[in-house]
């Protein structure tokens, strides 16, 4: 007996151009095409079987029952959630991507899975649009959570001492409130892709065994209430723009003990957009007299090939493109002295704050130089950790420069026993980048540092140093929108006539009567040192009124120091004009921030 291979319900030729159609699309277009093509479907026998029968009703599209949590601070986090959505659309599983800002997290006793996706900032906090989030879990408020299945994956950097410490402390808060792990948390460094594809495998197993599959109409229904919002200039991380030096100016003065360059990018003609409080993503190659300093140590050969990444290249091609050179961690320091078997740094294996000190306090280089050791060149390629771009406030409106984008860069420099050093990508964009020279760029969207959409809503605009970024394009976007409400400038650094970063700019503005107020704090021009947080303070009463009039405040600077004080500061005026305790105080800015009018760009 034969069999007839079954005949398909499409020609060759449509076949062909249906193929040619969907070879480049995503699981999630998939998804949705496929709810689309099921919704046709039931159109037409509904309408064919009208005559006889009543219309068919579309079945009812079920909440999602996945609510995936994206905490991003760079977002790394952000991407990996919508990678992890994508799975498990593609899995036929319904899921609700959300940004934990948005999220309503007094309803997570209701939810069945919860998956979190956390990165770290400052001394191991929560991302920004996590923060009011993470308190509620640690507030008494939490509720117990028995019947909610969760999984935990934590983005870090492991040279800085709280690695992952976000991701971590809602993996615990969640296993202390009941809910169930489903899976162990990873705790991920910055060469992070392959531990996130084997855990978003592993997470579409455990929820495919877990819960049930849902009709194709019901994942293009999800499919389409989780659109990207991040992705909206044809440039990303891994497909930068190659754009154009414009203009590296120096902005603070001859005797400054600081280096502040203000750089303009021409993007003309590439079609990429952003918005005021977005960041700039600049890829760098580091000095080649360091790469060259590092491979004379090593007594390695230059063009000796190695392989990063699965590709083949010269040593000193590695260094220079793909790799750390600039900051150590205590991974690398630990790697290193087992390699070297240098005593001293053995000794510090065992002892993590000593680590990490030793990290923090010596380059890579000068490890090198205190612990020499012959290695084989794809021994060192393998200790250090890919290179990855940095992020700076962007400090213009693309309403008003229109094909550029200006970046406010404070240049990393210091001595190491006589030796000068340099920051990575700050050190290539103020010493070896000239006017007209190509470097690789994208815009990382940044939804939680935003202007009010109400032109007359008041804001409070609190950035010392390089905090001015963004603060420099908001008031440019008002000018250019004609916003009318009012605005507050707090700046410090050291110098008034050294460190005064834009200061004619200002002084335009304030001339102009768009800059309502400016209050400097200026640290070092008399005996008592005064900062942004002191001028606040000092201004408290008209602030709280201002707060009260419904003003919207911006921090951004130094996540360690300055933003903590800022915030305590904040609460101490919100306590006393406010006439509240300490916890009725910290509730309201609380408040204030998940209304969004408490927004912080820190680092």
């Amino acid at each position: 007996m034969t069999t007839q291979a079954p005949q398909l319900p499409l020609s060759a030729e449509q076949l062909a151009r249906l193929q040619d159609v969907t070879q480049e699309l995503s699981s999630h277009q998939l998804a949705w095409i496929s709810g689309y093509c099921w919704g046709r479907l039931n159109e037409t026998s509904s309408v064919s079987s009208s005559t006889t029968t009543n219309a068919i009703t579309a079945p009812e599209v079920v909440a999602p029952t996945i609510t995936l949590v994206s905490a991003s601070q760079t977002g790394n986090a952000r991407r990996l959630a919508e990678e992890l959505r994508d799975d498990l659309l593609a899995a036929q599983l319904q899921v609700n991507l959300i940004n934990a800002a948005d999220y309503k997290f007094k309803q997570i006793a209701a939810e069945k899975i919860v998956i979190v996706i956390a990165s770290t900032q400052g001394e191991g906090e929560a991302p920004e649009e996590a923060v009011a989030f993470y308190k509620y879990l640690h507030s008494k408020k939490a509720p117990s959570l028995p019947d909610v299945g969760f999984a935990v994956f934590g983005l870090g950097d492991s040279s800085y001492e709280f690695f992952c410490k976000a991701g971590k402390d809602f993996d615990q808060r969640l296993s202390e409130l009941g809910a169930q792990r489903l899976l162990p948390r990873v705790d991920a460094d910055v060469d992070y892709a392959q531990a996130a594809e084997q855990w978003r495998t592993e997470v579409v197993a455990a929820l495919k065994a877990r819960m049930p599959t849902s009709s194709a109409q019901a994942v293009a229904h999800a499919a389409a209430g989780n659109s990207d919002t991040l992705d909206s200039t044809p440039y990303t991380k891994e497909a930068p723009l190659t754009a154009t030096l414009a203009v590296s100016q120096k902005i603070t003065g001859r005797d400054s003990d600081r280096d502040i360059r203000h750089i303009e990018i021409d993007i003309s003609e590439s079609g990429l957009r952003y918005n005021a409080g977005d960041a700039l993503g600049v890829w760098f190659k580091n000095d080649p007299a360091l790469v060259s300093e590092i491979i004379e140590l090593l007594w390695l050969d230059a063009s000796e090939i190695v392989t990063v990444d699965g590709q083949s290249l010269p040593l000193s091609e590695a260094l220079q493109r793909r790799l750390e050179l600039t900051i150590n961690s205590a991974k690398i320091v630990e790697h290193y002295a087992q390699l070297s078997a240098n005593d001293k740094l053995l000794d510090l294996v065992s002892d993590k704050q000593a680590l990490q000190q030793f990290a923090q306090l010596w380059p890579i280089a000068d490890m090198i130089r205190h612990a020499p050791a012959q290695l084989k060149a794809q021994q060192f390629v393998d200790v250090l950790r890919p290179l990855t771009p940095r992020l700076y406030s962007i400090s213009s409106s693309q309403a008003e420069v229109e094909d550029e984008v200006h970046i406010t860069v404070g240049v990393v420099r210091y001595d190491i026993e006589g030796r000068a050093r340099t920051g990575g990508a700050s050190g290539f964009l103020a010493d070896h980048l000239q006017e007209d020279d190509e470097l690789e760029v994208f815009i990382e969207h940044n939804d939680n540092f935003r202007l009010p959409t109400a032109g007359d809503t008041p804001v409070i605009m609190i950035g010392p140093g390089t905090g001015i970024a963004p603060f420099r394009s908001f008031i440019q976007q008002r000018d250019n929108d004609g916003a009318e409400g009012p605005n507050w400038l707090f700046f410090g650094n050291p110098h008034f006539t050294e460190d005064f970063l834009y200061q004619v700019e200002w002084q335009k503005y304030v001339k102009q009567g768009l800059l309502t107020r400016i209050d400097l704090a200026w640290s070092r021009d008399q005996a008592e040192k005064v900062y942004v947080q002191d001028k606040l303070r000092e201004h408290g009463e008209e602030v709280w009124r201002w707060i009260e009039q419904g003003a919207h405040i911006y921090v951004c600077g130094d996540a360690t120091r300055m933003a903590k004080d800022v915030e305590n500061t904040l609460l101490a005026i919100i306590a006393e004009y406010g006439g509240m305790d300490t916890e009725s105080a910290d509730e309201y800015l609380s408040d204030l921030r998940i209304a969004r009018r408490y927004q912080r760009d820190v680092y």
